[in-house]
């Protein structure tokens, strides 16, 4: 049996372990790791009062409840995105106190609420979510529970560490370049960026930023991940169109094989041969696949690069001035960003969208040709704490870095088309091999059943046990 959040709800619900001794599990596995720096803010009385309402519903034998898939299950919210009634946001910033626990929930929020789940507190992200590693100068800094002088990624970095330290099965996370896939990456768990539109992610959310942005969950398996996707889904009243989702496409498929990502950020071979296996383990299902180069996503990926740095940029501005927040309290590189969105003209910032319009052209020309691409996640093995520090004023060199880090992570966000990671196996120091799944517009659950499929190998073993079902 999978060591996930589907199995903690169905011994919840047949009675097996109650969600209150659930939430009092994940609490103490919470006290437990406190040196990962996962959680930034706890509400454990919050935690243990909506548990106590699921056992009282339970006793009631609510029917409702059978319609609720994680029911009583504990988890944590990203402490940037949302909102969710009583968990204060600060976007791991000091601009930012938690004074606004009084804000209603997002309807995303309502709808992981519906979907059973039971929060407690928020994981730790980096200021504003500007890096794919968690070390905010507010605190803490967010360790991998596999190798604790890496980073878990970021920006939801400390959401996965979280799931992967078995402190909870699922965790709320957000995804603007790489977001929720690389944190799942580095941890060895499973994350998607949905197809543009199809997640909820308002009203609190603002524009999406510019409809690259996307909230869902990191998972232990890709069931867990299946499932809140599902829940998830749909009437999202934003201003994108809900997409129309397509069947899961029965028959060969075409499989578009991408190891390679350049010589400015050459993937690391043992992470380009987990790519590889993949795709080969696919074929042998009679998938047909083929090689691709990286000379056709050189040019889509530096046009992402460019626009997510001038996106975040204008959006972060904005949101600093509205607010009238004291941008001297903020780190040098997030003071940078928020300098280089006040000065930028609409020409500059049309120019940048027009370029990640042509990226989204690029990739609808690639899939006219392949029903999917397999390719890396990560180009290296997690970062060493502090390989990206904010404590200079380039933000260039941040998306550089970045990139040289993740190469096709944010080309999914800025293209709009729905992408999945998933582990495929480990590395001679034990950390996960990750792979990404991408997909035509509105395919989403293809991915999720590709990730089934391969998860089936069981190339990857989770190192540590889920509170509260296994302890």
């Amino acid at each position: 049996m999978p060591d996930d959040a589907t199995a903690l709800a169905e011994a919840i619900r047949k009675g097996r372990l109650t969600a209150s001794g659930a939430m009092q599990a994940a609490l103490d596995r919470a006290e437990q790791m406190d040196g990962l720096g996962a959680i930034v803010h706890l509400e454990a009385e919050a935690g243990l009062e909506a548990a106590r309402m699921i056992d009282a519903r339970l006793v009631q034998a609510d029917d409702r409840l059978n319609f609720a898939p994680f029911i009583g299950v504990p988890s944590l919210v990203k402490d940037l995105g949302g909102p969710f009634a009583g968990l204060p946001v600060a976007a791991g910033s000091r601009m930012l106190s938690r004074g606004n626990e009084n804000c209603p929930d997002s309807d995303l929020a309502a709808r992981m609420r519906a979907a059973g789940l039971c929060f407690f507190g928020l994981t730790t992200v980096p200021e504003m979510g500007l890096s794919l590693s968690c070390e905010p100068a507010a605190g803490p800094t967010c360790r991998n529970p596999l190798d604790p002088l890496r980073t878990p990624g970021g920006s939801s970095g400390g959401a996965a560490a979280a799931v992967a330290a078995g402190i909870v099965a699922i965790a709320h996370a957000t995804d603007a370049g790489g977001s929720i896939r690389v944190p799942a990456a580095c941890c060895g768990l499973l994350g998607m960026k949905a197809t543009r539109g199809a997640m909820p992610a308002g009203p609190g959310f603002g524009n999406h930023l510019g409809g690259i942005a996307g909230e869902l969950a990191v998972c232990r398996s890709s069931r867990d991940l299946a499932m809140i996707f599902e829940a998830m889904l749909g009437g999202v009243r934003g201003p994108l169109a809900d997409p129309e989702l397509a069947p899961v496409k029965r028959g060969p498929l075409r499989i578009g094989l991408l190891t390679e990502t350049g010589n400015d950020h050459p993937t690391d071979p043992s992470r380009s041969e987990a790519v590889e296996a993949a795709a080969r383990s696919l074929e042998k299902d009679g998938h047909a696949v083929v090689s691709l180069g990286w000379r056709d996503f050189a040019g889509p990926v530096a046009a992402s690069a460019i626009a997510l740095r001038d996106i975040i940029a204008v959006n972060l501005a904005t949101h600093v001035a509205g607010a009238r927040l004291d941008v001297e309290l903020a780190e040098p590189l997030t003071r940078a960003f928020i300098r280089r969105g006040a000065a930028m003209t609409g020409s500059e910032l049309w120019s940048a969208m027009d370029g990640a319009v042509h990226a989204s052209r690029s990739f609808w020309d690639i899939f006219k040709d392949f029903d999917l691409l397999v390719a890396p996640m990560l180009a290296i093995a997690p970062l060493t704490l502090g390989s990206l520090p904010f404590d200079h004023g380039d933000p260039d060199l941040q998306i550089r870095r970045m990139t040289d880090f993740a190469p096709l992570a944010a080309l999914a966000n800025i293209t709009g088309f729905p992408a999945l990671t998933l582990p495929f196996g480990a590395d001679a120091e034990g950390l996960p091999l990750p792979v990404q799944l991408i997909a035509p517009m509105g395919h989403d659950r293809l991915l999720l059943h590709l990730a089934s499929r391969l998860e089936k190998e069981d190339r990857w073993q989770h190192r540590y046990r889920l509170a509260g079902l296994n302890s």
